[in-house]
């Protein structure tokens, strides 16, 4: 710096922030730490976060195993080029592999690039160019997976998209069969639409996907970006129908918030060398969060469903849509009101779509924890509501 001495602080980061950081989002409050299920803010205000960096801190905030594991590979390597064996890798693809039910891992930085890759993957393979997903799912802000992303705010100021995607009704497996045709290369299909608020699909439905893409011979691409990772009490989601795809994509959850997502493909449906990459793709660090990440998750994932029932039981008068630690309450025009007032008394919930408050807590989120949270969501809705 021009000064030769820091400027950072918790007081003036913000404003720096708002001076220098593209005004690409919406935000009035700084975090600066955060253990477990609860966070901090600069003037030293706890919050318990049922957002959980939208579905990212699934073991926690700075869980001390995974705080371990970076800090132990940090002081080892940090990063290394893909044109060597990186550490980790191996280890991490494998127990990707053997959690999904696929064979091949394509380590990316994200979950738009992990839908990138599937993208790529099934066009290249199928030599098909059109795709099928569905109104209100959400797949990335990159130009590929944006594509494939509904809402047309988000959408439509950057097409045209060289990626061609038909949206059909969520749920409705029937239009679904008339849809696809000869140059469809895969559906893509989230088991739970998370950004447009948590809405759960009928039982039934991703199953039937799965046998229609089978009859049709079209790929199937389950985008468990923020279901998966135990989120909804499985590993993955489509786990809940016995559903396996033949691609899946991960994020999120994968890493306790380090960067990382992926794509895991069947046997006998992967890139070539030179196909596709990246410079970051699957780096020591995030191997290493990962690998964390994924024993501390197994222990949890028992418990997922019953601390999910809790918020359903709690929050039954606003008819909540629960799967797992995944819940969703409509409550209209009023949304943000209530976002706010429930930040301003200590507890994070988020706007999803259509006027829902969505809620992603922590999968160590103790009960007492979700007591507390849940009074103030309804004293809160109730009062504005």
């Amino acid at each position: 710096m021009s000064s030769g001495k820091s400027v950072m602080s918790d007081d003036n980061s913000s404003s720096l922030a708002d001076t220098y950081i593209t005004p690409t989002y919406d935000r009035s409050l700084m975090l600066v730490k955060g253990r477990g299920s609860t966070v901090w803010d600069a003037q030293g205000k706890s919050y318990i976060d049922l957002l959980s960096g939208v579905a990212v801190c699934s073991t926690g905030h700075c869980h001390p195993a995974v705080v371990a594991a970076i800090r132990k590979q940090a002081g080892e390597l940090i990063h290394c080029s893909n044109h060597f064996y990186v550490p980790g890798q191996g280890e991490l693809a494998q127990q990707l592999a053997l959690i999904t039910g696929l064979s091949h891992v394509f380590l990316a930085n994200s979950g738009t690039e992990a839908n990138e890759a599937a993208l790529k993957l099934a066009r290249v393979r199928t030599g098909k160019k059109q795709f099928i997903a569905f109104e209100n799912g959400f797949h990335g802000r990159t130009k590929g997976s944006l594509a494939c992303t509904y809402k047309p705010q988000i959408r439509e100021p950057f097409g045209p998209f060289t990626t061609e995607c038909t949206f059909l009704p969520y749920g409705n497996a029937e239009i679904l069969q008339q849809a696809i045709n000869d140059e469809t290369a895969a559906v893509i299909v989230e088991p739970v639409l998370g950004e447009a608020g948590v809405i759960i699909p009928q039982d039934g439905f991703l199953r039937q996907v799965r046998e229609i893409c089978d009859e049709k011979q079209v790929l199937l691409i389950v985008d468990e970006i923020q279901t998966g990772m135990g989120r909804t009490g499985r590993w993955l989601a489509c786990e809940h129908e016995g559903v396996t795809p033949d691609i899946v994509t991960l994020a999120k959850g994968i890493a306790s918030g380090f960067p990382l997502g992926a794509m895991v493909s069947k046997e006998g449906l992967a890139f070539a060398p030179g196909e596709h990459g990246g410079t970051y793709n699957g780096g020591p660090l995030a191997c290493a969060a990962a690998l964390a990440s994924l024993m501390i998750i197994e222990d949890l994932l028992p418990d997922v469903e019953r601390k999910g029932e809790l918020f359903r039981r709690a929050l039954i008068d606003y008819h909540p849509r629960v799967k797992g630690l995944m819940i969703g309450i409509t409550v209209g025009d009023r949304c943000r009101d209530i976002r706010d007032r429930c930040r301003d008394r200590g507890v994070l919930v988020n706007c999803a779509g259509n006027g829902n408050i969505r809620l992603l807590p922590p999968l160590v989120i103790t009960d007492d924890e979700i007591t507390t949270a849940i009074g103030i969501i309804r004293e809160v809705i109730d009062d504005i509501v």
